[in-house]
């Protein structure tokens, strides 16, 4: 099996609804997101997946939620913004641009701190 991954960052604020205590007061984070993605073969250049195309799909999915209130961003606005929740998300939306039968995304690690990371994969 081979995986590569990406980094990228971005600022937002969030207030996780109905939670007891101070994160659910707006908030905000210096997040990171690291998308992983596996293969068994590589394709006819020797990759999993161009880091190019990595590091495009990954920047986009982060660009809509830069500087901005992710509560209010869909599916934000009806789900809480946890970092868990978020990790989906990244997942959701890296797989549907990127799996391709042969790659496929296996895992997104999101931090909302140095110290506190949450991760999402099947």
């Amino acid at each position: 099996m081979y995986e590569v991954s990406k980094e990228t960052t971005f600022s937002s604020a969030h207030s996780l609804r109905e939670y007891e205590g101070r994160c659910e007061a707006l908030h905000g984070h210096n997040w990171k997101v690291k998308a992983h993605v596996a293969a068994t073969e590589l394709d006819r250049l020797g990759m999993v997946v161009d880091f190019k195309i990595l590091k495009a799909a990954l920047e986009e999915t982060a660009d809509r939620l830069d500087h901005t209130l992710i509560n209010d961003v869909p599916p934000f606005d009806s789900i809480n913004p946890s970092a868990e929740n978020l990790a989906k998300h990244f997942y959701a939306e890296l797989s549907a641009r990127l799996n391709d039968g042969r790659a496929r995304v296996s895992r997104v690690d999101v931090w909302e701190s140095e110290g506190s990371r949450a991760s999402y994969f099947e």
